[in-house]
């Protein structure tokens, strides 16, 4: 919603400062379609040459993350939380029993009590894997963070291509606008013998594609690649939270200790409160009882 908000405000306060200080939109409309179809058009076979079917569909897929906001909420960081909690728990009590959950999440009665967790496919194996190296020889805590490390990185990179795709589009529209504003030019050039109340028309006309082209650029395609990079960077808190907690089970921290340290590391504005955390894990530990 915020993002609607924000489009509406950019066109409100230049076309709305336009028409105060005197212009005329007939122009514009008159010659928006057209520069349109150049800029537009340039800008969309750009994104296509510059991007294979999958990154294409990233990126359209990832658009609606500008409206949407980060996937992952408050309620998202409490539920994952308590449900670490239960598989650590399980994991040091019952070493044997862990493995039917780990290996099979999708039927886990553990999994199943959080489903919005269960269904990301990235945080489900995130946890699965680092509990199966647990099990293994392969238990060195710093080895598996760097294994992590790299792991998230990977991920990092492509969830943030989208964006780059997104903010070469908006590098370019400059410059794609100015090709449209060029040939509006050569246009003109060629009724140079029209009278000078049509020339200004077809040169106004032909600046609208400068207009256009820098609008575009900096006034939409160059906030939403912005935003895209926030929403992005925000929602890798929750695997980076999977990380941290994981990590400080392998050091062989009690259940509750691993879980503080996940809810310390949680940003401050999805962070859980100490005493509501503690209510959700003691209600755990009755329904284990």
């Amino acid at each position: 919603m915020i993002g609607l908000v924000g489009i509406v405000i950019i066109f409100v306060m230049v076309f709305g400062g336009y028409l105060l200080a005197g212009g005329h939109m007939d122009i514009i409309l008159k010659t928006l379609p057209f520069e349109m179809i150049m800029i537009g058009g340039a800008a969309v076979g750009a994104f296509v040459i510059s991007n294979d079917t999958s990154a294409i569909k990233h990126t359209l897929k990832d658009v609606g993350k500008v409206f949407k906001g980060p996937r992952w909420r408050p309620d998202d960081y409490q539920d994952l939380l308590c449900l670490l909690f239960e598989l650590i728990r399980l994991a040091q009590t019952n070493p044997v029993e862990i493995d039917e959950h780990i290996e099979g999440p999708e039927e886990s009665a553990i999994f199943g009590r959080y489903p919005k967790i269960k269904s990301d496919g990235e945080a489900v194996a995130l946890i699965c894997d680092t509990l199966r190296s647990a099990g293994l020889a392969y238990d060195d805590p710093h080895q598996v963070e760097e294994v992590l490390e790299k792991r998230m990185e990977a991920s990092q990179h492509h969830a943030m291509h989208s964006t780059h795709a997104l903010q070469a589009v908006a590098d370019g529209l400059p410059a794609l606008g100015i090709v449209a504003a060029v040939l509006g030019v050569i246009k003109t050039m060629g009724s140079i013998d029209q009278p000078p109340e049509i020339l200004g028309k077809m040169i106004g006309g032909a600046l609208v594609g400068t207009f256009l082209g820098v609008f575009l650029a900096y006034g939409l395609v160059g906030p939403f690649a912005a935003k895209l990079k926030t929403v992005v960077e925000e929602d890798a808190h929750f695997y980076q939270l999977i990380r941290e907690v994981l990590i400080a089970n392998l050091h062989k921290h009690p259940p509750k200790l691993c879980i503080e340290v996940g809810r310390q590391n949680t940003p401050s504005h999805n962070r859980p409160s100490y005493n509501a955390l503690e209510e959700a894990l003691k209600s755990l530990r009755q329904e284990a009882a």
